[in-house]
């Protein structure tokens, strides 16, 4: 399913000399087991967190307490928050992060599908994707980790067009 995605991610990657670590909520080590799956995936996988609980998010990852109380843990800052803090902990160039509601039922108020996906890239750089998933738990999940992949195969591209457009001038 996504394992094209993911040998990709580690191909450039590994190209570039950077590392990624992985911040889990709802797809609970998922995204990690899609990585470690491609073999030679340990010259650029760090390792990842599942922070299931909001304590974990606010106490290991560093996720604004205030804010989870205030928006719950369903929320694109949190997810931000989640990947620049997974990035952080564990030393990466790189922090993905995906935190929303797989079912079946809605939680902080948030309907089933809602899922939000962080990128946080070398210089504390972010960038979040919402997503309105269908489908059942499993599916919810799956689609998630596609697209956390996705969403980090995207901005690795842009950050490599970013710094080739930067070292020749910006032509």
């Amino acid at each position: 399913m996504t394992g094209g995605a993911a040998a990709t991610v580690l191909g450039l990657l590994a190209a570039r000399g950077e590392s990624l670590a992985v911040a889990e909520s709802l797809t609970g080590g998922m995204i990690a087991a899609e990585l470690t799956s491609v073999p030679g995936a340990s010259r650029v996988f760090r390792g990842s967190v599942t922070a299931y609980a909001s304590e974990v998010k606010r106490t290991v990852l560093g996720v604004d307490g205030a804010l989870l109380a205030e928006r719950g843990a369903v929320d694109a800052e949190v997810a931000r928050q989640m990947a620049a803090g997974v990035r952080r902990l564990l030393g990466a160039d790189w922090g993905v992060s995906t935190t929303g509601v797989a079912g079946p039922d809605p939680q902080d108020g948030k309907p089933v599908g809602t899922v939000h996906v962080a990128v946080a890239g070398p210089g504390g750089t972010t960038s979040g994707l919402r997503l309105g998933l269908d489908g059942d738990r499993a599916g919810i999940r799956s689609e998630s980790v596609q697209a956390a992949l996705e969403r980090l195969l995207g901005e690795l591209i842009e950050n490599e067009r970013t710094q080739d457009t930067e070292q020749n001038g910006g032509s």
